[in-house]
């Protein structure tokens, strides 16, 4: 049975959604798809290893969004830990990158997740409060 889905769920399934783009368009740049602008600057770079990580976040997301929308409970969990990991891994490229500025949409997005998940009614509608 299909529990009836809160609108900070729905927030959160959005959300979740959006941190899906932003790992995609990662991805693509580490692919050299897509260049890195830095100001003024833009260059393009290639690491198969961080493309893969992105691109397995992208499917992990995508993922996530079909789990909140049916509002299971697993998924306030898993989606909990996946944003610690994506947090880590845009400290960790941000640290190779040396600068922050590429990273910062990925951070706040992900940061605001992070927050939103503790929030005690989105806890509640997932039985976790």
């Amino acid at each position: 049975m299909e529990k009836e889905r809160p609108i900070g769920v729905t927030i959160l399934a959005v959300l979740a959604g959006i941190a899906a783009v932003v790992a995609a368009f990662h991805a693509l740049q580490f692919l050299g798809i897509i260049p890195f602008n830095f100001g003024p600057f833009s260059f393009r770079n290639f690491s198969l290893f961080a493309a893969l990580m992105y691109g397995l976040l992208v499917w992990v997301y995508v993922w996530l969004v079909q789990m909140l929308w049916k509002v299971d409970p697993s998924a306030w969990l898993f989606l909990v830990v996946i944003t610690i990991f994506n947090l880590i891994l845009d400290f960790l490229s941000m640290i190779g990158a040396g600068t922050g500025v590429a990273y910062g949409w990925s951070i706040f997005i992900n940061g605001i997740i992070l927050i939103y998940c503790m929030l005690p009614g989105v806890r509640r509608a997932f039985g976790t409060a």
